[in-house]
């Protein structure tokens, strides 16, 4: 585009004919006159656009051309290099250009000599410009002074508007304390950058000084930052050559401007939080280590009510009244037993979680369902319970591997009560209550011994009922009686079981493609080996170690030909399931997220809609189905015009976990509605959502 402008230019200046359309006036203007010689005189060309018009800065950005001086001097006066003042945004409809409106002086400092003779100099310079409206004109005029060299120099009448033009003209600094450095990988030619300096979010803003093999663009997204500095993000798109290594370009702050050049890291300086911060409210990561504390405890009592754990629930209350003639220092030693299998879970999740960070990859909340291994092994651990608590096999003291899972869970000793803690953390990770993400996004921007704190702290709050109702042993007077209806209560409780089991089944899906039926398949196979075991093993009177050898036998051939050879459990070779993007019967129009399409969104000046979402996050399906995917919410996206962006993180895509971690979150529920103004930050939205909360952010970010 800029050599298509320089082109235009060209050719126009070559038919001299640039004065007939010009829109912008151009005159030039001394500092001093007379001046003596071996002074410095600043000159100035005023530059007045009619309204609607305007010129562009030397770094004009996605379009434009850079106003250029060419002095006609007489011997012994030299001109210096333009100074520039700050430009102001000029954004089109779909791309931002730096520029003036109304008007403009350049300025440029004249050095005359010492040996200069006293009388008139004719000061000459030709200017040409590119002025743009709804369309672009290349335009030029001659402009001159008479400059009187005297004994003494003395301010000329345009002295002061020269100095206040002056003033805006940004400091070059020499020892600049900014840094920027790059978000993560490329994806295609664009890639994302943060720019940290000292100052205040108030008014910030980068004016890119860049190259031809590069651009920077114009959208900026302000980022929370550590205490008297500022943080913005940028797209920079690649045109030629290699990704740069450092940046020049203006950095503004309220009151200041510095030119500046800095060199471009890999990693940001330090671990503060980098997300956009919501007006009145500070960043999570500055908060005191006491209220996160709380904030997880708070975040693992809400777990218990979750969809997620509600299997797990019932058969703890199955489990307490079966106790509830105990010893009441038995029934105090089971909770604690639970809350230990619990505790120790969310030991094995911090560890993980420190162990990829120290990988130099990104952690997230339920980042284990990205696995295929661990749903397939989940899904298959929940259908063996459900199977046992529909009595198809019982549970021993001599039972084997087949039925290890499904009676650890039925048992109610020490161990049921410890893998009940396992079972209840393992199956609360794919959702995030109010107050644990904010908890977790803390954790994981801190060292590793805050880590397992807040991770501890969950697990306390998501086993504190059960350990509080097993130290009140007379609060259990409240439950049923033991009886025959526990039989039937217990089968009953298979069934959430089984749902659960779908659900994960439904997971697989996303990952195996059609060739998820051949899990289902071995699903059967599995619950023939269990019926087996159970009928003939452990209830048969005859043939036992034939109907031993008959389980194994298929337990086996179902592992070894159906998931080895037929769905290939390890090796996924189906594409990930891609998300429902647009949906057909007057739904929301969902166009996939990257920081890349955020970045051109908030370019087109219309408000913006982004669900962070999974397929194995109960809370995300939830708020899609009651508060997101609803009439009301559509009809007002419809309204205001809104762009609607999905960001999948069912399979953890570095990208989303670096940008939920910008905002302090550790995993989904995330749900941000972008102003319609480029530059204001984003609205965070609880994690639990009513249509309210968002048709009230909807109508703030269109104001």
């Amino acid at each position: 585009m800029r050599s298509l402008f320089a082109a235009l230019i060209s050719l126009f200046f070559l038919t001299e004919a640039t004065a007939l359309a010009a829109h912008t006036q151009a005159q030039l203007l001394l500092a001093a006159n007379p001046a003596a010689p071996g002074a410095t005189v600043l000159a100035g060309v005023e530059m007045k656009m009619e309204p609607g018009w305007h010129t562009y800065w030397k770094k004009p950005g996605a379009a434009g051309e850079a106003t250029e001086i060419k002095w006609q001097l007489p011997p012994g006066v030299t001109a210096g290099e333009i100074q520039w003042p700050l430009p102001e945004k000029i954004p089109p409809v779909d791309i931002t250009t730096f520029g003036y409106e109304n008007d403009v002086i350049l300025l440029v400092p004249l050095t005359l000599a010492s040996n200069l003779p006293a009388g008139p100099l004719d000061l000459k310079a030709r200017v040409t410009w590119l002025e743009c409206k709804e369309s672009c004109i290349p335009a030029g005029a001659e402009v001159h002074a008479i400059l009187n060299i005297g004994p003494e120099s003395k301010p000329a009448a345009a002295a002061p508007v020269l100095q206040a033009w002056q003033e805006k003209v940004p400091v070059v600094a020499r020892n600049f304390s900014g840094t920027a450095w790059w978000e993560g990988p490329a994806h295609g030619d664009t890639r994302m950058l943060d720019l940290q300096w000292p100052g205040t979010a108030s008014g910030a803003e980068f004016f890119p000084v860049t190259d031809d093999s590069f651009e920077i663009q114009g959208a900026t997204e302000t980022l929370s930052a550590p205490d008297g500095q500022v943080r913005l993000r940028k797209a920079v798109k690649k045109f030629s050559g290699n990704w740069p290594k450092e940046i020049s370009g203006v950095f503004v702050t309220t009151n200041k401007a510095v030119e500046a050049r800095v060199a471009i890291g890999s990693e940001p300086p330090s671990a503060a939080a980098t997300g956009p911060m919501t007006p009145g409210k500070s960043a999570s990561n500055s908060q005191p280590l006491w209220r996160m504390l709380l904030y997880a405890f708070i975040g693992g009592l809400i777990l218990n009510i979750m969809p997620c754990v509600l299997p797990v629930i019932a058969l703890k209350i199955l489990g307490f009244v079966n106790e509830a003639k105990s010893s009441p220092r038995r029934v105090r030693m089971l909770g604690l037993v639970y809350a230990l299998g619990v505790l120790a879970s969310f030991g094995v999740l911090a560890a993980t979680v420190i162990g990829v960070q120290a990988a130099g990859r990104h952690a997230g909340w339920g980042m284990q369902f990205g696995s295929p291994v661990f749903i397939v092994c989940l899904t298959t651990l929940i259908t063996l319970v459900a199977l046992n608590l529909f009595g198809v096999f019982e549970v021993t003291l001599g039972g084997r591997a087949l039925d290890a899972a499904g009676k650890l869970t039925a048992r109610h000793g020490a161990a049921g009560a410890f893998f009940n803690g396992i079972l209840a953390t393992a199956l609360a990770t794919p959702c995030t209550a109010p107050f644990l993400g904010t908890a977790l996004g803390f954790a994981f921007l801190h060292p590793p011994a805050i880590i397992i704190l807040i991770f501890l702290a969950v697990g306390l709050g998501l086993a504190a009922p059960y350990v509080l109702l097993s130290w009140h042993p007379g609060w259990l007077k409240f439950l049923p009686k033991p009886g025959a209806w526990m039989e039937k209560f217990k089968i009953a409780m298979g069934f959430p079981m089984l749902a659960t089991a779908i659900w994960l089944f439904n997971l697989a899906a996303g990952t195996y493609g059609k060739s998820v039926v051949w899990l289902g398949i071995f699903l059967v196979g599995m619950a023939l080996v269990a019926w087996v075991f159970g009928e003939f093993v452990q209830r048969g009177q005859r043939h036992k170690t034939f109907a031993t050898i008959l389980a194994l036998v298929l337990l086996i051939g179902d592992y070894t030909f159906v998931l080895e050879q037929q769905l290939h459990w390890r090796t996924p070779s189906q594409p990930e399931k891609s998300v429902n993007l647009a949906e057909n019967d007057g739904g929301i129009s969902w166009q996939p997220w990257s920081p890349e399409a955020l970045t051109l969104a908030r370019a087109t000046g219309r408000p913006v809609l982004v669900d962070f979402t999974a397929d194995w996050c109960l809370t995300c399906q939830v708020n899609k189905r009651t508060s997101i995917e609803v009439s009301s919410v559509r009809e007002k996206l419809k309204s205001l015009d809104v762009i609607t962006l999905l960001a999948d993180y069912t399979h953890f895509p570095d990208n989303i976990t670096a940008e939920l971690n910008h905002y302090n979150r550790a995993g989904v529920p995330l749900v941000l509605v972008y102003p319609k103004e480029a530059g204001k930050p984003a609205i965070v939205l609880p994690e639990v959502l009513t249509p309210g909360i968002v048709l009230a952010a909807l109508d703030k970010a269109a104001e």
